[in-house]
């Protein structure tokens, strides 16, 4: 187990530079066994996730080559099995994208449940119901997602509730159905349209992603491609709330403005100065945050996974906050460890009212999750005094060189093993 060591209360200046979106990354390597031609895929992050994803990918007889730390090429010509049964999944919610993948290619699939952060409820069956509509036989049997189907025929999918996973695996299975598929009520995160764009590169025929109906004609074969993944949202966001809570003023680029603007928001109702150019976002932090209320929603709304960063540094902010998770339904987890630096938060059901004080003090504390990780990290660098941070292997599983590049923005922090 690993623990981060910080020595909070200092403002951090400079630049930092985005990677690309593990979510978007992940549902992109799945996507590449839709073909037997090599797959170029650029700005990959090199993260835990990624990384287990590959070696998942590896494990079914898949050529896998690393060209450097952030690129990959991926050749599934050689592919030996459609089971997927690597304890590794355990660790990550995209293994189920190889469901989608594997039925769309070779129309069956039986894939281990997957696992991941204990943020709440994430049942796959719109999952099974798409798979079903397209004529699979699709169903949970032993820890397993299995599917299969003679061939896959295009329907029309109406999703019960916005789901990033189930939108793009069902985009992932019906890419080379018979005929057309029309996914009504779909998520329209940045990373289910890179996916598709991704998938259209190779080929495929994906019309409406981004917006709320998804339009897929089946095509025989995939081909080659080589694709860049876009910049991490949730990284950016991540950074750009550091500069709020630590008082800083500190440059995010390699980003796409448009993917931020309700963080942006949110910044500006709390004070804090925000300058947007082409590729980069300057965020210049207030002395005092103001409270503000927040509510998460599917994009174009407030990101779920920016809840515990905002709501964090609300802590620290005048006046009395209210947030709102309408995502998931443990994302709270990170509130007990946030109030022995001293924070006032009251959970309510699904909110938080938060009475902000005038700073934290360092504590020791435990990573519940990936963001919640991330958020305790923020606050610990803006804190009075000393903290340490366990279970940082949460936060390794979607920031890249997080260490590092809070160093280079003059962080003290130090990893202890």
């Amino acid at each position: 187990m690993s623990s981060y060591i910080i020595n909070g209360n200092k403002k951090l200046n400079g630049e930092v530079k985005i990677s690309g979106a593990k979510n978007a990354a992940l549902g992109i390597l799945a996507a590449a066994l839709l073909t037997d031609e090599d797959v170029t895929i650029e700005n990959i992050p090199d993260v835990r996730d990624i990384n287990i994803m590959l070696e998942v990918i590896m494990g079914l007889g898949v050529s896998v080559s690393r060209v450097d730390r952030n690129t990959v090429i991926i050749n599934s010509k050689n592919m030996k099995t459609t089971v997927v049964d690597d304890m590794k999944l355990r660790n990550i919610r995209a293994g189920y994208y190889f469901v989608g993948a594997l039925l769309g290619k070779c129309k069956s699939a039986k894939v281990r449940l997957p696992g991941g952060c204990d943020i709440g409820a994430r049942p796959i069956d719109l999952h099974l119901k798409g798979f079903n509509s397209l004529k699979a036989n699709a169903y949970i049997e032993d820890d397993f997602i299995i599917t299969q189907a003679d061939e896959l025929i295009g329907s029309n999918i109406y999703l019960d509730v916005v789901s990033v996973g189930a939108t793009i695996n069902i985009m992932l299975a019906a890419c080379l159905s018979q005929g057309i598929t029309t996914i009504e009520n779909v998520a329209k995160e940045p990373h289910v349209v890179d996916v598709a764009n991704f998938l259209n590169s190779m080929g495929a025929n994906i019309k409406g992603a981004g917006t709320d109906i998804i339009k897929i004609k089946g095509v025989k074969s995939l081909h080659s491609t080589n694709y860049s993944i876009i910049p991490d949202q949730i990284e950016a966001g991540t950074y750009m709330i550091l500069s709020a809570i630590t008082a800083g003023d500190i440059t995010v680029k390699n980003v796409i403005p448009k993917h931020l603007e309700s963080i942006i928001a949110k910044l500006l109702d709390m004070g804090n100065n925000v300058i947007v150019y082409d590729e980069a976002v300057r965020v210049i932090g207030n002395e005092k945050q103001f409270a503000t209320s927040i509510k998460t929603m599917p994009y174009p709304g407030f990101p779920t996974d920016l809840q515990p960063q905002i709501s964090c540094t609300l802590s620290i902010a005048k006046g009395d906050s209210v947030i709102v998770e309408s995502i998931f339904d443990n994302r709270f987890k990170y509130v007990n460890e946030i109030k022995k630096m001293g924070a006032v938060i009251e959970i309510n059901s699904n909110t938080l009212n938060i009475v902000g004080v005038e700073k934290l003090n360092g504590s020791n504390m435990t990573a519940t999750d990936l963001r919640a990780g991330a958020a305790l990290v923020l606050s610990a660098l803006s804190a009075k005094g000393t903290s340490k941070i366990a279970n940082i292997e949460y936060i390794e599983r979607g920031y890249e060189d997080f260490e590092n590049k809070l160093k280079e923005l003059g962080a003290d922090i130090k990893k202890e093993e």
